[in-house]
């Protein structure tokens, strides 16, 4: 019983630290594209809580705590102020935006993958799951801006999110000690995904294009 609350405090507090650092990214694109406080803030919530959200919904725990915890709003709505009133990250906004995003997926791949398998599912559909988890905000933080989601068009994004999520799920079923696992796991989606920025891997597009 013990173990089992070590996990769900350790899968609460990861989860918080995507939505924030999500909530970031999802911020400094709205203040990139100029839009009013408001705007910011409803983007940095969508970037911060869509993934979770889904994710919450498909494996059946509703109300999803994104919108049941006040402490997701609080800690969205912090992001967004700090972001709005932090004028000198304007001048950095594609490298920040980027790196914030890259530290989201990483850490909601992990605690997708680490909830789907909690709440029971299949390996695989865990691994897609905490994929999903990954990519929502990115997809919402795009499309509220009027851009083609960088899942779409950017350097192994879905893929470091699903080798994040596969390599969760393999350390769980080798009995792995979860907080280390997942804490490693993330570092390594996180690099993975800045690597693929620096070097510009990505995968192919069609032929002539």
């Amino acid at each position: 019983m013990q173990e089992g609350a070590l996990l769900a405090h350790f899968l609460f507090v990861l989860d918080l630290c995507g939505t924030f650092v999500f909530a970031l990214s999802g911020a400094l694109a709205g203040v990139k594209h100029r839009l009013d406080l408001f705007g910011v803030l409803g983007v940095a919530f969508a970037a911060a809580t869509a993934g979770g959200i889904v994710r919450d919904l498909l494996i059946g725990a509703t109300p999803p705590p994104a919108i049941a915890d006040w402490r997701y709003l609080v800690t969205c709505l912090a992001a967004g102020l700090i972001t709005f009133f932090w004028h000198g990250l304007v001048d950095r906004m594609h490298n920040s935006v980027l790196i914030f995003d890259a530290a989201g997926l990483a850490l909601f791949a992990v605690a997708g993958a680490l909830k789907a398998t909690t709440a029971g599912l299949h390996p695989v559909s865990a691994c897609l799951l905490g994929m999903l988890t990954g990519i929502g905000g990115g997809i919402a933080r795009d499309l509220l801006v009027g851009e083609v989601p960088v899942v779409l068009r950017a350097d192994l994004y879905a893929v470091a999110a699903l080798a994040g999520a596969a390599i969760t799920v393999l350390g769980l079923g080798l009995a792995l000690p979860s907080a280390i696992a997942a804490c490693a796991v993330a570092a390594l989606c996180f690099g993975l995904r800045l690597l693929a920025i620096r070097r510009g891997w990505r995968l192919p597009t069609a032929p002539g294009t």
